[in-house]
């Protein structure tokens, strides 16, 4: 017993003084360029205030928020990212039981002979008696931390828990772009369709027009059928348009955590895009690169990594452990619980594989390669994040420029068929002449509608490039196992 006091009272002294092997983690430091405002943030399309977490409310449509609200907590690809969450924490919990003792209890009762019995019987010439004979152990173990094995993996565990709420906010954030585009898209195609029926309407009129004029004989043939081919064309745009709001409202009920069947009829009745018409809050780079979960995620990722160099390390030295156990065993109860049927031993026990560290080596080699990776995987991240934002914001900026001119055009190209029907009754222009006008102003028209698509769609990658939405998402709970 001396003994084991003497070593009870070495182990704590050294669990006291015990250090973690292996570096310590330090964030990684970024491009200093990087916290600077982004050079495609020009005045006329983004402010430097901060980006808003719900994001999507800078539209003011209550359906959309709606819906995205829906998307963030029954989108069945959350739900997964959840559940992978979840499996992390649990990870965590199993690293963190190596700070306790770890303990196991058997009993049992098992009929025959022992062999203490059979040797009595042998000795005393007299048969062996055969019965019940029950038995009981109990076993207790606990590894002193000197070198820190257990605590870096409990550093890297918990590193690898956060790098997986990470992870589920990444995914957050692409659910609400995705929602926010689907509903926009199909708002807009319903817009466009709605523009290809009013082309069609003017091409009906005039056809009618023409056809009266032929039955008087101020027109051919030839014209009532140019007139015709015109609002057949304009016609056969109408179902690819709605074709495509329907694909747009079947990808918003999935996104939602619904079949498709169960299309959003708020949605369906949408005619037009939604519009922003103020700067986009945009921030810097240093706001962004705290908010994007990706760049979270990859330092997180790091973090773990460089504590498994210490889990890997910590193999190069022994393992020191307290070991106990106790049986007892016994024919009935009163030899089962009598003192005369315990045993018990306490006492150290060491492992190490040395002199074969081969095998540690080969550990920290891999670790230490592992997080260089990690390194260089953060800082393709965060080079990423800043690339995909000044590219949404160029791009934006680009179709910005382009909407006014389409809208020019329109507005010049309305004014020349208005004026192109007034000088066809004056006989100052030709049948063919209108038709020409005719066909510009319905393509100036769609060309500005698929311009207020495309308006909407860079105004949601921009957004989902500075990373926002998730701050202020509610939970998800994934389902739960069979």
């Amino acid at each position: 017993m001396s003994r084991v006091r003497r070593f009870a009272a070495l182990a704590c002294a050294l669990g006291a003084w015990a250090c973690a092997v292996g570096p310590n983690f330090k964030p990684p430091s970024t491009p200093p360029a990087a916290s600077a405002p982004f050079v495609s943030a020009q005045p006329a399309i983004a402010s430097g205030e901060a980006t808003p977490d719900a994001w999507w409310r800078l539209y003011d449509d209550p359906v959309l928020d709606g819906l995205v609200q829906d998307a963030l907590t029954e989108n069945e690809d959350l739900k997964v990212a959840a559940a992978n969450l979840l499996k992390a924490q649990g990870v965590l919990q199993q690293a963190r039981a190596g700070l306790f003792p770890t303990t196991s209890l058997a009993v049992n009762d098992l009929w025959g002979v022992s062999g203490s019995d059979q040797l009595v019987a042998a000795l005393a010439n007299q048969p062996v008696q055969r019965g019940w004979f029950a038995s009981g152990a109990f076993n207790a173990a606990y590894e002193v931390d000197i070198w820190g094995r257990i605590r870096r993996s409990i550093e890297a565990s918990r590193a690898d828990t956060q790098a997986a709420a990470d992870a589920e906010n990444v995914v957050r954030i692409t659910v609400a772009a995705e929602t926010a585009r689907a509903y926009a898209d199909a708002c807009a195609f319903a817009e466009q369709a709605d523009t290809a029926r009013k082309s069609a309407d003017i091409a009906q009129q005039v056809l009618d027009l023409t056809t009266r004029q032929r039955d008087l004989g101020a027109k051919s043939d030839f014209d009532v059928a140019s007139a015709a081919a015109v609002l057949d064309q304009t016609r056969a745009m109408i179902p690819t348009f709605e074709g495509e709001r329907r694909a747009q409202l079947f990808e918003l009920a999935v996104l939602t955590g619904r079949p498709p069947s169960e299309i959003s009829q708020a949605a369906a009745a949408c005619t037009a895009p939604p519009t922003i018409a103020t700067p986009l809050p945009v921030g810097d780079g240093a706001a962004l690169l705290k908010r994007r979960p990706d760049v979270l995620q990859a330092e997180r990722t790091l973090a773990g990594d460089t504590a498994r160099i210490g889990v890997a390390v910590a193999d190069f030295f022994p393992t020191v452990s307290l070991t106990g156990s106790t049986t007892t065993g016994g024919a009935n109860a009163k030899q089962f619980f009598s003192a005369s049927s315990f045993s018990y031993q306490l006492g150290p026990m060491i492992t190490w594989t040395f002199p074969n560290v081969l095998v540690a080596k080969a550990e920290v080699v891999q670790a230490r390669a592992q997080a260089s990776a990690s390194i260089a995987q953060f800082d393709s991240v965060v080079l990423n994040a800043l690339k995909e934002t000044e590219q949404a914001l160029t791009t934006y900026d680009a179709e910005l420029a382009r909407h006014s001119a389409l809208t020019a055009n329109r507005d010049d190209n309305q004014r020349a068929f208005d004026l192109a029907q007034i000088q066809l009754q004056r006989g100052s222009i030709s049948f063919p002449d209108l038709l020409v006008t005719e066909r510009n102003l319905d393509d100036a028209k769609a060309q500005l509608a698929a311009s207020d698509q495309a308006l909407v769609e860079d105004q949601v990658a921009v957004f989902q490039a500075l990373g926002g939405g998730w701050q202020s998402a509610p939970p998800v709970i994934p389902p739960k196992a069979p």
